[in-house]
């Protein structure tokens, strides 16, 4: 039996962890991970991916499989699982009283602004965007991001991925990139698989080996990169932020 600490909030701490929960908690219900899937609306290969992301984070075995019997089998949660199972709810009670606006009339960017504040990462560049298009390409899902400009920023996924985040048009969502997966360019011609975003620069690095560059987009938003060295920079001037679908990260409210 495996006798490390339960990671409650590493399990919980994550903002996908709604829907995985979720499937957990159908997984108690039913004692299926099959019908657990399928009354979440994900596949079997999403729900696993769930239990096996939640038990790595709770550094538990969340679920445990069945074998024969007259049912032919099935899973149960562990003592660990039913543990985080009654974390999660208090959590999620805690959530929605600390999020609800004071007012009636507050507008919705509050709350936005709220879950935003409560997401700790290293990753730098934290940009709000709204779900605009989801298309499936070479065996995974490009997800078309709007940001408030109408641009567009675009992650390339993992179908499970969309399924445990339920994402859909019109979702407003958080972008996360790593300052390191964005180069700084001049200029940059369209390339397959990468989103070229243009903007000014509003701070740079004076080093001849290549530094960090911050470019305001006309979004309003802030995008921190790295050029390569004997590339120079000054404030004001244009450039283009250069980042591959695949280094965008999509993050969900709590």
């Amino acid at each position: 039996m495996n006798t490390t600490a339960l990671q409650i909030a590493q399990a919980l701490g994550h903002q996908a962890s709604d829907r995985r929960i979720d499937i957990l908690r159908r997984i108690g219900e039913v004692g299926s991970i099959s019908q657990a899937a399928r009354g979440a609306g994900v596949s079997y290969k999403a729900a696993w991916q769930a239990i096996d992301t939640l038990s790595n984070l709770a550094g538990q075995p969340l679920v445990e499989k069945l074998v024969g019997g007259a049912g032919g089998g099935g899973a149960r949660l562990t003592d660990a699982g039913r543990n985080l199972l009654g974390a999660a709810e208090k959590m999620q009670q805690a959530r929605l009283q600390a999020l609800q606006p004071p007012t009636s009339q507050a507008a919705d960017g509050q709350t936005a602004t709220l879950w935003a504040l409560n997401l700790r990462t290293s990753m730098r560049n934290q940009l709000p965007c709204t779900v605009a298009a989801l298309k499936n390409h070479a065996g995974a899902v490009r997800v078309e991001l709007q940001m408030s400009d109408k641009s567009l920023l675009c992650a390339r996924i993992t179908r499970e991925s969309v399924e445990l985040l339920n994402l859909q048009a019109g979702l407003a969502v958080l972008a996360l990139c790593k300052a390191t997966g964005v180069a700084m360019v001049e200029s940059a011609d369209a390339a397959a698989g990468h989103n070229l975003l243009p903007g000014q620069v509003s701070r740079a690095t004076r080093s001849p080996n290549g530094g960090e560059v911050a470019l305001a987009l006309p979004s309003g938003l802030q995008l921190v990169g790295f050029c390569a060295p004997g590339a120079r920079f000054k404030v004001g001037q244009p450039a283009v932020a250069v980042m591959d679908h695949a280094a965008v990260v999509i993050a969900l409210p709590l």
